[in-house]
Parts: structure tokens; C-alpha cells; sequence
């Protein structure tokens, strides 16, 4: 997990979740001045993670955090 969140842009787009509670991803692709193609590459790695979620639905999918996976992240480095 932590090193999912390592890179700034993969914060900044955790970040936007975690403050719009969900978030399709034209939305978060317009978060950073960034191709839309790294973005993806930046949400594979917090899905991979277990850190965000993405529901899919007809055309789109939607982006939120995992909620569990996040109060074990918190758990764990409140121990450091």
C-alpha cells in the first residue's frame, strides 16, 4: 500500500476520492495534466493495490476508495 502511494499523482487521485466519494474516470482524468493513459497506469497500481475499487457499468467505470482497505492501511502505519 505504501508504496502505491509513493508516487504524488497516485496521492492526488486518492486524495479526489477520498473527498468526492466516487468518480468516473474522465473525471479523474481531468484531476492531473497528465495523458490519460498514465492516469490509468496510476489507477491500475492503487487497484492492485486493494486501495480504490472500480464498479463498471454500461459505458464507463466508476472509481471509489476501498474503505476497509483503507482503515488497515491507517491501522498499520498509526504502529510506526
Amino acid at each position: 500500500m505504501c508504496k502505491a502511494l509513493s508516487h504524488p499523482a497516485r496521492v492526488q487521485l486518492f486524495r479526489h476520492l477520498l473527498d468526492y466519494g466516487e468518480c468516473y474516470f474522465g473525471s479523474l482524468a481531468d484531476v492531473l495534466p497528465l495523458a490519460p493513459s498514465t492516469i490509468s497506469k496510476h489507477i491500475s497500481i492503487l487497484k492492485d493495490a486493494g486501495l480504490i475499487e472500480g464498479s463498471s457499468d454500461v459505458q464507463r467505470v466508476c472509481y471509489c476508495v476501498n474503505q476497509e482497505r483503507l482503515q488497515q492501511f491507517k491501522r498499520v502505519t498509526a504502529g510506526l
